[in-house]
């Protein structure tokens, strides 16, 4: 018997210190020994339309208690594997600083906190906040060789500028697409009314992205989707919540109905861990106040718990 059910403590879920899945809280950003580092990014000046995200990383470690298995990892059944054991060291950071209403510091805030993940050798995991803060996450990647960007979303985020702005939540895929280091982007859920115009679309094509649907990916099937991200390439995930269905994570900012459903995302997930080098993640959108029954920040947990594990469980 390899977990402690019968001697540890109990731990449940409603107790303690809420940190991501109740994992070590490392306040010394130059002392990190970890395989992963949970970052907050409570940032959402950047949002078009409902406010809310920056409740996001609070909400989300909250629920995470609800994964914070604490003895020896999760088995599942399914892949008849145990993921996230004690072999795998997950901390939490905390949050970055956010300074009400400056975007610019706010984002710069954020990157230092990336760049001292990836210092360390840790795989980033950062959760917002609006999508605007995958601008300055990306930004640190500067000097970690070329990486492809899989990007999980009801809306393209192609936007160049509109009215002056360059870095809201509208605009982080084509700061993207700008990057030397960013060899291309797969576009994947995107749907319906779209905050991008058409030429955002032949810009996006046109820089390098792959742009899909939920009903063309839902068409193409896992493993045919899994294989529009090319062979070889280092994958920086970026999953927006809005990608989901409204009816299961009503919780966000901008709903966009006919999304995603669980499985069809962590199938997707997890055919790209396995093929792939994941060198970062964020996860954004999540805007808790718009769901009382909090079963969008339990998703959004689920997702990143399930997802660490798989990125974990192909690296061993």
């Amino acid at each position: 018997m390899t977990h402690s059910y019968a001697t540890g403590r109990l731990n449940l879920p409603f107790t303690g210190i809420c940190t991501f899945a109740k994992k070590p809280y490392i306040e010394d950003w130059d002392g990190i020994e970890a395989d992963a580092c949970i970052l907050g990014a409570p940032f959402d000046a950047g949002t078009q339309f409902r406010a809310g995200a920056r409740f996001g990383p609070r909400a989300v470690r909250e629920a995470s208690t609800l994964f914070s298995f604490g003895h020896a990892g999760a088995y599942d059944h399914e892949d008849d594997a145990t993921y996230l054991g004690e072999d795998v060291r997950i901390v939490d950071l905390g949050d970055a600083d956010i300074v009400h209403t400056d975007t610019e510091r706010s984002h710069a805030n954020i990157e230092s906190g990336v760049r001292a993940i990836l210092a360390a050798g840790a795989l980033p995991v950062v959760i917002g906040g609006d999508h605007s803060v995958n601008i300055p996450a990306l930004r640190a990647f500067d000097r970690q060789g070329d990486i492809h960007v899989l990007q999980i979303d009801a809306h393209l985020d192609f936007v160049d500028e509109r009215h002056g702005v360059r870095h809201g939540h509208g605009n982080p895929m084509r700061r993207a697409a700008e990057l030397p280091f960013v060899t291309g982007l797969t576009q994947v859920g995107i749907r319906n009314v779209s905050s991008t115009a058409r030429e955002g679309y032949e810009d996006a094509r046109a820089m390098g992205s792959d742009i899909l649907s939920v009903r063309q990916a839902r068409k193409l099937g896992v493993a045919a989707l899994a294989d529009r991200v090319p062979d070889g390439a280092r994958v920086y995930i970026t999953l927006d919540i809005d990608a989901f269905c409204p009816s299961i994570a009503p919780g966000t900012g901008t709903p966009s109905h006919g999304g995603f459903l669980y499985y069809e995302v962590l199938e997707l997930l997890q055919a790209v861990a396995r093929r792939h080098e994941v060198v970062g993640i964020d996860l954004v959108e999540v805007a808790p106040d718009y769901d009382p029954t909090g079963s969008t920040a339990i998703l959004a947990a689920q997702v990143l718990m399930n997802l660490l594990g798989l990125v974990f469980h192909a690296r061993g």
